[in-house]
């Protein structure tokens, strides 16, 4: 049987006194389909990408704004992390415990071991709220700045905001 893995995090949030709200929405596995059911919360809806060095010892998630673009070639380049490729869906349920079109933050609470570096683009420090999957693409989670940053300090996992674009 699969994991309520919305359930988990919410869970996990609440457990550890992070404030946050959700919504419900039809499958999302894509932002274009997403946006049809994204409320105007003032948040930043972000996209989410999990990728592996050439050598598959070393693994990154990568969020950035929603509208904007990211080649790797020129993600390479800034993470100064050699080759990038795609992880795949095995790894990435190994160690995200997530599915493809469900890749967030959230996924971190799975990676126990911190073997996922994050990175994340410096122009999302200046919403207000950010806006990922719950690790299941049928809700999201609106998540002020300060307890985003609570959640990345309680998941342990190493992370970094700099500029990707």
């Amino acid at each position: 049987m699969e994991p309520d893995r919305k359930k988990i995090v919410f869970e996990y949030l609440e457990r550890n006194g992070i404030a946050y709200t959700a919504y419900d929405h039809p499958q999302t596995p894509t932002i274009e389909l997403a946006k049809r059911y994204w409320r105007e919360d003032g948040s930043k809806h972000c996209k989410n990408l999990f990728f592996r060095n050439h050598k598959g010892n070393r693994h990154y998630l990568v969020v950035f704004d929603c509208d904007q673009d990211l080649a790797i070639h020129d993600l390479e380049h800034r993470l100064h992390q050699g080759k990038l490729s795609f992880a795949s869906e095995q790894r990435m349920e190994r160690y995200l415990g997530l599915r493809p079109g469900s890749v967030s933050p959230f996924g971190l609470i799975n990676d126990t071991e911190h073997q996922v570096q994050l990175f994340l683009d410096q122009n999302l420090l200046q919403a207000p709220s950010l806006s990922f999957h719950p690790n299941d693409n049928t809700g999201t989670v609106v998540i002020a700045q300060e307890e985003f940053r609570r959640f990345l300090a309680l998941c342990g996992n190493p992370y970094e905001f700099m500029t990707l674009y």
